[in-house]
Parts: structure tokens; C-alpha cells; sequence
């Protein structure tokens, strides 16, 4: 038996484009004699849904495209692929794998187990199925459906929520299976790959069976789903391995035992393609051709820039130089040597005059005698003033360019830097844009040596440095890591002082922008902290 595994760009709600790539998938798994073709779940409708799920219109729009796809496969061909159904009982809606044969009753299995963490709500709309009732016989094979998180209970999973693993009674109940398929869209972070593939192995080894894993690819909203789907043999060796963040159509022989094992990335250029697709795929499903940035001479701006080039083009990406009062000449210069090397316009916009008249204003009116925060503020609100200007005039989308240990501390102004449509960095250290600009830089030096090298600065005031600010970036990409993402605190001094950070500038990330998902915790859905606390460590 041939199984086809196919991982596609889903866009949420768009039902037809949706269909017409499993029509499309289908006939070519039918040409490179497929028996079977498998894509991700949810693949239909796409996902999350999350509160659409609420409207019946939406299923019940979806479920005229059901039938269109089963009027259009081929002959002698089982198509599985993921959508949402109405349910009989209960909550609304299942979350299903549905499987077509052309010409026979369309029919369904449902998923199991439902994840309620992180940014995944399912219980609040989706009414659990029985494993149990997830065999199937085909062509002489018994085949055995999961969905996603089905197979993601077991005891050695290191963030397992469950008490009860729904596999462990298949076994006896059922007998030998001779193919386990799971349909998944399970979004990217770093390490992601080895989690899938430990629960993978565990099941196929637990049946002794080959087991075809398909997951979804593309970006919705904050999350990037990476692909990479994969096969395993029955002792649970990568047999077939498909593209990451690109769509893909692999042939798994299950009497060879084997498929293409297509070339694999190293960390640093997959965590790269991640924030590119989730920049393209942001701008492609919300209508944006263009975006542009506040390109300051600094290095978490020159890497958001050399990422938009990549997913969009350099004619589709402008800059802009907004020099102020403590802006240094270095800064212009560094700024327009990265905007030469990627081929990006830059225009200069200087806000000293604007800076001038507002300062004198609010010093007058508010009768101000020092110079403070307020007048940082005006600097920065300024700069988005005309950055959100031109977003007006264009339809361009703006860039923020905040990484994650400035948002984790507060260290931004609310309407100033921190404002964007989409914030592609607010999930990378700072450790690791280091290394994504030396990604970039290793073939020829495309951004100039001294933006990594120079300290860190806002140009808000004299002598000005995010460490001198805060602290070294070093401890505090480490306090990140243990605090924000581990949720590991040792109440040392350090500890202290940044869990009062954390919690006083919680009310700047509720207004912040989309951030980009690549770590296993990241600001935004999936984190839910209330923003008025009356504690902090150091009480």
C-alpha cells in the first residue's frame, strides 16, 4: 500500500481555496499511485477556529465543500483530511477526520482528546470522541486514526495534562494494526520536531506498527505551523520526512518501508524560515502586499528588515531613519548601509522640530522644569505618529520591532516603539537575534559588524544603553528562558527585580501587537496573566 502524505497552507474559513488544494493534492497522489492520501487536520476549515466555532454558519458552509471534494477525487482512492462537524449531543461541534471514496457515503472519526493548554481552548467548543471507534479496514489493512493529540498522553510526555491515555486499551481490544495515521496541526516552537516524534515512536512501537504522521504548514495569526510531516516503521524509525514550512506531497511504500527523506535545515535557518512564513503568511491572509519599519541603526531592526526581504521581497519593504535629539551620526549610517546591502528604500524623517514644539508645549502646560520620561515618550510617540502615517497612505503593514526580553520588562513606550501590526522578534532573546544576524552574515556581511557589536540604545537621552537600563542581556535572556518560558524562579535578587518588571508592564502587552510564536511560551494568547496583581516576590 502507497500512502500519500499531503501538508498544506490551510487559510481559515476560505473553504474553497481549502478544497481545491485537496482536490488538486488528490489527483496528483493518484498519478504517483497513491492508495491513500492523508492531510493535516482540521485541513478544511483550518486552524484555529476559535470562537467562528460559535456561528453555524461556518460548518454549515463548509459542509457544501465536503461534498464537492467527494464528487471530484478519483476512483479507487481514500482521501483523509481534518475538518469541524456538527455534533449530536453536547458541545456543538467535533473536531474530525473525515475520509472520502468517490461515489460512497461520506464518513467520519472523531478526535479524543481535546488540549485546553497554552493557546489551545478546545473543550470550550469541541464534544471528545472514542478511539475505540477509530478503525477502519482498507484493502485488506486495519488502520487505526488519530487526531493530534491523541497521541500525546503518555506517561514520559513532559507536559502531559491528561490522567488516562486512551491508547493503552486499543491493543488488547483490537488486535494487530497494520497502520496508524495521525492528521495534526501542531504549531512550531523551538524543539518541537523531537516532542512530535517522541509520541509518534512511543505509539508505533507500543502497536508495533508503522505509523504516517501529517502535519499542517502555513501561519494563522500568531502561529506558524512548520510541516515536517514523517513516517515511522514499527520500531519507530524515521522512514519519511517532508519539507518544513513549505507545502509537500510525500509517497510512503509500505512494502518498501520507505519514503524521501527530504533535506533538513540546521536550528538557527529553521527558526529563520519560521518568522519569514509567519511574516508572509500574516501579510498574503490579511490583504497586505507591503510593510515597513522604523529602521534605527540598531540590530533587532536591521534583522526584522533582512526578515521582510525574505518573505516579501525588497521592492515590498520600506524604511524609514526618524532622527531625534540624541540620535548619533553612527546610527544613520549603519541604517543606510543595511538598507544598501538588502536593496530597501530608506527615507530620512527627522522629528527635532516636532520634538521641540511638543516639548515646549508640555512643559508649559504641565509647568515641567526637568527633563524625564515624558519627554522619551514624546521622541518615540512621535516616530509612530509618522510610521502609522504612512501605514494610512499605503495599506503598508508596520513592523514592530521589539524582542521578547523588552516586552518581558516593559522597556518600550505604549503608542511609540511598541506600536505595529505585527510583531515578527517578540518571541526571540536577544541571544538568539544574535545569532540570526550571523546567520545572515555568513556568506558576506549583510549587516554591518558594528549594529551587532555596539551597545544596545533607545537614543532617548544622553548616553543612553538598554544595559545600563536594565542589565546585561545575558541575564536577562536567561531570567526569559527560566521565568517567562520554564516558569522557574529562584527568588535571587535578579529574580526579584524582574518578576516586578514582568508584572507592572503586563498591561503594555495586552495593547501590544500579534507577537510571533517560536518559543514553547510565548507573550500573548497562550499566556494569560491578569494584568492587576498585588504581589510580587519581593512581599
Amino acid at each position: 500500500m502507497r500512502v500519500a502524505l499531503v501538508q498544506i497552507n490551510s487559510e481559515l474559513g476560505n473553504f474553497k481555496k481549502n478544497s481545491s488544494k485537496i482536490i488538486e493534492y488528490s489527483l496528483r497522489a493518484k498519478s504517483l499511485f497513491a492508495d491513500i492520501v492523508v492531510f493535516p487536520e482540521a485541513s478544511l476549515f483550518g486552524y484555529t477556529p476559535k470562537d467562528m466555532l460559535e456561528f453555524d454558519f461556518f460548518v454549515k458552509n463548509q459542509t457544501r465543500f465536503l461534498n464537492k471534494i467527494a464528487n471530484s477525487i478519483p476512483k479507487d482512492l481514500l482521501v483523509v483530511f481534518g475538518a469541524f462537524v456538527s455534533s449530536t449531543n453536547g458541545k456543538p461541534y467535533k473536531n474530525v477526520a473525515v475520509m472520502l471514496q468517490n461515489g460512497k457515503k461520506i464518513s467520519y472519526v472523531d478526535k479524543t482528546l481535546l488540549p485546553t493548554e497554552d493557546v489551545f481552548d478546545e473543550q470550550r467548543y469541541i464534544q471528545p470522541g472514542r478511539l475505540k471507534n477509530n478503525f477502519f479496514e482498507y484493502k485488506g489493512k486495519k488502520i487505526l486514526i488519530t487526531i493530534c493529540e491523541d497521541i500525546w498522553a503518555w506517561s514520559n510526555q513532559i507536559h502531559t495534562t491528561y490522567t488516562e491515555n486512551p491508547l493503552l486499551n486499543l491493543k488488547k481490544q483490537n488486535g494487530k494494526v497494520d497502520l496508524i495515521l495521525n492528521l495534526s496541526a501542531s504549531p512550531y516552537h523551538v524543539g518541537k520536531f523531537n516532542l512530535r516524534l517522541k509520541n509518534v515512536k512511543n505509539t508505533a512501537t507500543y502497536f508495533n506498527s508503522p505509523m504516517v504522521y501529517v502535519n499542517m504548514v502555513g501561519a494563522q495569526d500568531e502561529l506558524i505551523f512548520d510541516g515536517q510531516s514523517f513516517a515511522v516503521d514499527q520500531k519507530g524509525k524515521i522512514v519519511l520526512r517532508s519539507l518544513a514550512f513549505d507545502e509537500d506531497l510525500n509517497i510512503f511504500d509500505m512494502k518498501k518501508n520507505a519514503g524521501e527523506l527530504r533535506l533538513q535545515d540546521n536550528a538557527f535557518n529553521e527558526l529563520r524560515k519560521a518568522v519569514v512564513l509567519g511574516i508572509k503568511d500574516f501579510c498574503l491572509k490579511n490583504n497586505f502586499s507591503r510593510v515597513h519599519l522604523g529602521l534605527s541603526g540598531g540590530i533587532d531592526s536591521a534583522l526584522v528588515a533582512c526578515l521582510a526581504v525574505d518573505a516579501l521581497g525588497p521592492e515590498n519593504v520600506n524604511c524609514f531613519y526618524l532622527p531625534g535629539p540624541y540620535s548619533s551620526k553612527l546610527s544613520y549610517s549603519l541604517a543606510k548601509k543595511i538598507s544598501e546591502n538588502i536593496n530597501v528604500k530608506l527615507d530620512v524623517i527627522d522629528i527635532n522640530k516636532d520634538y521641540e514644539f511638543f516639548k515646549k508645549r508640555v512643559n508649559n502646560f504641565f509647568s515641567l522644569k526637568k527633563f524625564s520620561t515624558v519627554h522619551e515618550n514624546i521622541q518615540s510617540r512621535l516616530r509612530a505618529l509618522y510610521l502609522n502615517a504612512f501605514s494610512n497612505i499605503t495599506n503598508s503593514l508596520l513592523l514592530n520591532t521589539t524582542n521578547k526580553t523588552e516586552f518581558a520588562t516593559g522597556y518600550g513606550t505604549l503608542y511609540g516603539d511598541l506600536c505595529g501590526g505585527l510583531s515578527p522578534l517578540g518571541d526571540l532573546t536577544k541571544t538568539q537575534i544574535r545569532s540570526l544576524c550571523a546567520l545572515y552574515n555568513k556568506d558576506l556581511e549583510l549587516i554591518p559588524r558594528k549594529i551587532i557589536s555596539r551597545a544596545p540604545s533607545a537614543e532617548l537621552k544622553p548616553n543612553q544603553t538598554d544595559e545600563k537600563s536594565l542589565m546585561s542581556y545575558d541575564k536577562l535572556d536567561k531570567l526569559v528562558s527560566d521565568i517567562v518560558v520554564k516558569n522557574k524562579i529562584h527568588k535571587s535578587p535578579n529574580d526579584i527585580w524582574f518578576v516586578d518588571k514582568l508584572l507592572k508592564s503586563e498591561f503594555k502587552r495586552w495593547q501590544s501587537p500579534p507577537i510571533l510564536r517560536v518559543s514553547p511560551r510565548a507573550f500573548g494568547k497562550g499566556r494569560r496573566w491578569p494584568i492587576s496583581v498585588g504581589t510580587t516576590l519581593g512581599k
